[in-house]
């Protein structure tokens, strides 16, 4: 895929690895777009790249997406390359029966649901287009959940099938639909969260992964499993529970 000159929409672009992408992909000489929840964090972000463009957008609400697509297309009638990044990563102990209903239903929005449907509505704008792409950011958890994250892991777990599903039904299109299943990464989510439930792990920064990211696109890997994320699915596939339950010991 050619990562020159394109016009790009990241949800969860305000930090971490959709920041990092951004910034990345103004260098490379694209138009890029990002959403996010907090607007002062969006104003930080326009102040740091002034070419970016901003829109405040809560990904778990249905109406937010749909009024966002219409604002979006309008404004940006060439963007030909979604990048679902938006995500929020919690500990939840199913064992106490205190937890909040209303943090599973957001975290399973923001994961799952409004990556599913920011896919459904741009996917017939981008198949218009003369080349476009679709790029999932899901987790190595995706193959071997955290107990720890439950939901998390299930939900990157299903946008990884969901990958899966929309590269075959939309094989015959102009647009590619591409996976990144990252490891442990450092960023602000997971400085929040800490490192160690995911034992014997070491996080790879957010820019090196934007740089596997980057050489993958340009050569239409469609599924990128950078660091610990190959190995980890691999052996999920020879010995799943042997590879969880060390996981999670």
């Amino acid at each position: 895929m050619n990562i020159n000159s394109n016009t790009i929409l990241i949800t969860g672009g305000t930090s971490g690895i959709g920041l990092e992408l951004a910034s990345k992909l103004i260098s490379l000489g694209n138009t890029v777009i990002v959403t996010g929840r907090d607007q002062k964090k969006l104003d930080e972000v326009k102040n740091r790249f002034s070419s970016i463009n901003i829109f405040k957008c809560d990904v778990s609400k249905q109406e937010e997406i749909e009024n966002f697509y219409e604002e979006v297309i309008k404004q940006f009638p060439n963007l030909n390359f979604l990048i679902n990044n938006a995500g929020i990563v919690q500990e939840l102990d199913f064992k106490n029966n205190k937890i909040d209903l209303n943090k599973i239903n957001s975290e399973i929005a923001i994961n799952l649901t409004g990556s599913i449907q920011m896919a459904s509505l741009f996917s017939k704008h981008l198949q218009r287009k003369k080349t476009s792409a679709i790029l999932n950011v899901s987790s190595a958890l995706a193959f071997v959940p955290v107990a720890m994250t439950p939901v998390y892991s299930a939900t990157k777990a299903a946008i990884h099938s969901f990958s899966q599903s929309l590269r075959i039904q939309l094989k015959e299109t102009n647009v590619k639909v591409f996976e990144v299943a990252p490891p442990v990464i450092k960023t602000p989510l997971m400085d929040r969260l800490g490192y160690d439930h995911v034992k014997g792990s070491k996080p790879m920064e957010a820019l090196e992964l934007v740089e596997v990211i980057i050489k993958n696109l340009k050569d239409d890997n469609f599924e990128i499993l950078p660091g610990q994320s190959k190995i980890l699915k691999l052996i999920s596939r020879i010995a799943p529970n042997f590879i969880v339950n060390n996981l999670n010991k």
